[in-house]
């Protein structure tokens, strides 16, 4: 009798280890396929939101691409040191800024803007950044403000140039694509050249240093523009 009552309490034994192992098992499956069904769902939320975002800064039908140039758009991930989401009041003015860093390329720049969310302590930003080659980038939208003219955040545009020296005098890719910018963002918001300012006309900072050095180069810059925004609402007019 105490035989049989050993075989068969091991039975039970080995019966209760199999069927706790299939416990743990379908549990294992169950986390495993929850923690897919989660992560596929926050995979598909932050793609709709990117989508959303993506569109509502590139596809307003209230905007004429015409005459704009070629941007690239890399919009910062939002944090409180160079993305705040803080909306932009209204469109009065262009500001014009320099890197003061030469060499330096539109995307190191850009970089260097969304390096700053893991909290340096500096607020620092623009909407564009125009490259050594011409190229433009777009960290912001412009329906939110820039850490980039003190003051005047709230009610301006700010674009970005790199040079490729200490004097911060433009090469003739940087300076196309900086009149052609500008020029199509006055016609966007209806201004007109009086309307693009320096970083120096609002906190007397040497920026942009070449502009600020040479008042010359800085009227015909605004000359330029002028010719542009005449030459981008005879584009959009289709004239």
């Amino acid at each position: 009798v105490m035989i049989h009552k050993k075989k068969s309490r091991r039975r039970l034994s080995k019966a209760y280890k199999r069927r706790r192992r299939i416990v743990y098992r379908n549990r294992a499956i169950l986390v495993l396929c929850v923690t897919l069904l989660i992560g596929t769902c926050v995979w598909g939320i932050r793609r709709k939101m990117s989508g959303r975002e993506n569109q509502s800064v590139l596809a307003e039908t209230s905007i004429d691409w015409k005459g704009a140039p070629a941007i690239n758009l890399r919009l910062l991930t939002p944090n409180q040191y160079s993305r705040p989401q803080k909306k932009l009041r209204r469109v009065k003015g262009i500001v014009i800024h320099y890197t003061a860093n030469p060499g330096s390329t539109a995307q190191a720049n850009h970089n260097y803007f969304e390096g700053l969310k893991y909290g340096s302590e500096t607020y620092a930003s623009s909407h564009f950044i125009v490259g050594l080659d011409g190229e433009v980038i777009q960290n912001i939208p412009t329906t939110e403000q820039a850490y980039a003219s003190n003051t005047r955040n709230d009610d301006t545009i700010a674009i970005e140039t790199c040079h490729q020296d200490e004097s911060g005098a433009y090469n003739k890719k940087t300076y196309a694509s900086m009149v052609q910018l500008t020029g199509w963002l006055c016609v966007r918001y209806n201004l007109n050249a009086d309307d693009v300012i320096r970083h120096y006309d609002i906190t007397g900072k040497i920026c942009p240093k070449y502009f600020v050095d040479h008042e010359d180069a800085w009227k015909e810059f605004k000359a330029d523009v002028q010719d542009k925004i005449e030459e981008v609402k005879n584009e959009q007019q289709g004239g």
